[in-house]
Protein backbone atom coordinates (compact mmCIF):
# COMPACT_ATOMS: atom_id res chain seq x y z
CA UNK A 1 0.00 0.00 0.00
CA UNK A 2 1.36 3.14 -0.69
CA UNK A 3 0.79 6.70 0.90
CA UNK A 4 -0.33 9.52 -1.44
CA UNK A 5 -0.69 13.13 -1.01
CA UNK A 6 -0.78 15.98 -3.26
CA UNK A 7 -0.08 19.49 -1.87
CA UNK A 8 -0.57 22.49 -3.24
CA UNK A 9 0.75 26.15 -1.74
CA UNK A 10 -2.69 26.64 -0.61
CA UNK A 11 -3.78 23.56 1.47
CA UNK A 12 -3.65 19.39 0.82
CA UNK A 13 -5.48 18.13 -1.37
CA UNK A 14 -5.15 14.62 -1.26
CA UNK A 15 -3.30 12.56 1.87
CA UNK A 16 -4.52 8.83 2.03
CA UNK A 17 -3.74 5.47 1.40
CA UNK A 18 -3.53 4.45 -2.50
CA UNK A 19 -2.84 0.79 -4.28
CA UNK A 20 -1.88 2.27 -7.52
CA UNK A 21 -0.46 5.91 -8.78
CA UNK A 22 -0.27 7.27 -12.23
CA UNK A 23 0.12 10.78 -13.09
CA UNK A 24 1.28 12.72 -16.21
CA UNK A 25 5.40 13.84 -16.03
CA UNK A 26 6.10 16.57 -18.53
CA UNK A 27 8.01 13.82 -21.01
CA UNK A 28 5.19 11.16 -20.60
CA UNK A 29 3.09 9.13 -17.65
CA UNK A 30 4.09 7.18 -14.78
CA UNK A 31 3.06 4.95 -12.78
CA UNK A 32 4.10 3.83 -8.89
CA UNK A 33 2.98 0.98 -6.98
CA UNK A 34 4.37 -0.27 -3.62
CA UNK A 35 7.82 -0.86 -3.65
CA UNK A 36 8.61 1.86 -6.73
CA UNK A 37 12.04 2.73 -7.07
CA UNK A 38 12.95 6.10 -5.34
CA UNK A 39 12.50 9.24 -7.36
CA UNK A 40 12.01 12.54 -8.21
CA UNK A 41 9.82 14.03 -11.30
CA UNK A 42 8.84 17.40 -12.72
CA UNK A 43 5.05 17.17 -13.33
CA UNK A 44 3.09 18.36 -16.83
CA UNK A 45 -0.07 19.18 -17.11
CA UNK A 46 -2.65 16.27 -17.03
CA UNK A 47 -4.92 14.14 -15.20
CA UNK A 48 -3.86 11.92 -11.88
CA UNK A 49 -5.35 8.65 -11.11
CA UNK A 50 -5.04 7.32 -7.66
CA UNK A 51 -6.45 3.80 -7.04
CA UNK A 52 -8.03 2.78 -3.59
CA UNK A 53 -10.58 0.53 -2.39
CA UNK A 54 -11.75 -0.66 -5.82
CA UNK A 55 -12.07 2.92 -6.89
CA UNK A 56 -10.48 5.84 -8.99
CA UNK A 57 -10.63 9.37 -7.79
CA UNK A 58 -9.14 11.50 -10.78
CA UNK A 59 -7.38 15.13 -10.48
CA UNK A 60 -6.02 17.78 -12.83
CA UNK A 61 -2.49 18.75 -11.60
CA UNK A 62 -0.92 21.83 -13.32
CA UNK A 63 2.74 21.28 -13.11
CA UNK A 64 5.40 20.98 -10.31
CA UNK A 65 6.94 17.95 -9.00
CA UNK A 66 6.48 14.31 -7.58
CA UNK A 67 8.65 12.40 -5.19
CA UNK A 68 8.45 8.90 -4.10
CA UNK A 69 10.67 7.60 -1.42
CA UNK A 70 9.94 4.02 0.43
CA UNK A 71 5.98 3.67 -0.42
CA UNK A 72 5.20 7.53 -0.22
CA UNK A 73 3.98 9.57 -2.68
CA UNK A 74 4.12 13.29 -2.68
CA UNK A 75 3.11 15.73 -4.93
CA UNK A 76 3.67 19.47 -4.85
CA UNK A 77 1.80 20.95 -7.34
CA UNK A 78 0.79 24.88 -8.19
CA UNK A 79 -3.01 23.31 -8.75
CA UNK A 80 -4.97 20.10 -8.53
CA UNK A 81 -8.54 20.06 -9.44
CA UNK A 82 -11.43 17.00 -8.82
CA UNK A 83 -11.97 15.96 -12.17
CA UNK A 84 -15.32 16.40 -12.07
CA UNK A 85 -14.73 20.22 -10.87
CA UNK A 86 -12.85 20.97 -14.05
CA UNK A 87 -15.29 22.82 -16.82
CA UNK A 88 -14.67 22.29 -19.82
CA UNK A 89 -16.85 24.98 -21.54
CA UNK A 90 -14.25 27.21 -19.13
CA UNK A 91 -11.40 25.14 -20.65
CA UNK A 92 -12.43 25.61 -24.29
CA UNK A 93 -12.97 29.13 -24.26
CA UNK A 94 -9.52 29.53 -22.66
CA UNK A 95 -7.92 27.38 -25.99
CA UNK A 96 -10.04 29.15 -28.10
CA UNK A 97 -8.87 32.68 -27.15
CA UNK A 98 -5.38 31.63 -26.54
CA UNK A 99 -5.23 30.00 -29.88
CA UNK A 100 -6.49 33.18 -31.53
CA UNK A 101 -3.91 35.15 -29.41
CA UNK A 102 -1.08 36.81 -31.61
CA UNK A 103 2.35 36.68 -29.88
CA UNK A 104 5.02 39.25 -30.91
CA UNK A 105 7.62 38.25 -28.25
CA UNK A 106 9.16 34.71 -27.25
CA UNK A 107 7.91 35.38 -23.91
CA UNK A 108 4.10 36.03 -25.16
CA UNK A 109 4.46 32.77 -27.46
CA UNK A 110 5.96 30.76 -24.60
CA UNK A 111 2.97 31.99 -22.79
CA UNK A 112 0.40 31.36 -25.33
CA UNK A 113 1.74 28.10 -25.81
CA UNK A 114 1.49 27.37 -22.26
CA UNK A 115 -2.34 28.46 -21.72
CA UNK A 116 -3.14 26.11 -24.90
CA UNK A 117 -1.49 23.32 -23.08
CA UNK A 118 -2.99 23.23 -20.32
CA UNK A 119 -6.23 23.94 -21.88
CA UNK A 120 -5.98 20.97 -23.56
CA UNK A 121 -5.15 19.29 -20.63
CA UNK A 122 -8.57 20.33 -18.56
CA UNK A 123 -10.45 19.31 -21.80
CA UNK A 124 -8.97 15.33 -21.76
CA UNK A 125 -9.10 15.20 -18.01
CA UNK A 126 -12.94 16.73 -18.40
CA UNK A 127 -13.69 14.24 -20.90
CA UNK A 128 -12.76 11.42 -18.64
CA UNK A 129 -14.19 12.25 -15.92
CA UNK A 130 -17.53 12.75 -17.83
CA UNK A 131 -19.53 9.18 -17.40
CA UNK A 132 -21.14 8.38 -21.17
Amino acid sequence: MLQCSIVTPERTIYDHPAEFVAMTLFDGEIGIAPGHTPMIGRLGCGEMRIRHEGQVDRYYVEGGFVEVLGDVVSVLTQRAVPAAQVDAAVAREQLLSAQSRRAATPEAMAQRDRTVQQSRAQLRVARRATPY
